[in-house]
């Protein structure tokens, strides 16, 4: 299991260098988000340990929070070949859309959805999104995609 200060670093490094500016903190909320689902549906395992919150804009990682807002997502890159990997492949798919794009994304996720039961949408909430939950996000993707797989459109 990697760090997550190791994981966002590498996501706001490589940001920098392919944008040439820094990447908004909501955008990395939502890549960390999709990193996670991710590496769950191609390792059946987490990428990090750390809890996602379910706050209004879409699920959020406290920790990043401090860090990103300190300016201290600078960590040498120590993260495995099949972590870099599945973070490439989620990095190219999201950094280019819009972070209002990604939060609206987010919000089709069923563990977003449960861990905003009870709170009003004006409201951020202090809800843990559930790892069994993201779990179900991710097995709902894969057989997606076998679906899509299975009728050529993959």
């Amino acid at each position: 299991m990697e760090k997550l200060k190791v994981v966002a670093s590498y996501i706001c490094m490589k940001y920098q260098k392919e944008y040439g500016t820094k990447i908004d903190e909501m955008k990395l909320h939502k890549i960390l988000y999709f990193s996670q689902r991710e590496y769950l549906i191609q390792n059946d395992c987490p990428l990090f340990e750390n809890t996602f919150y379910g706050w209004k804009y879409g699920p959020v990682l406290k920790e990043i929070r401090k860090f990103y807002r300190e300016d201290m997502l600078n960590e040498k890159n120590t993260l495995s070949s099949s972590s870099v990997e599945v973070l490439d492949k989620v990095f190219k798919k999201y950094s280019p859309k819009d972070s209002w794009s990604l939060s609206i994304l987010t919000h089709g996720e069923i563990s977003w959805k449960k861990s905003r039961i009870g709170i009003p949408e004006s409201e951020n909430g202090d809800n843990a999104m559930k790892l069994s939950d993201i779990k179900l996000d991710a097995e709902r993707i894969k057989q997606r995609r076998l679906m899509r797989k299975q009728l050529g459109l993959a």
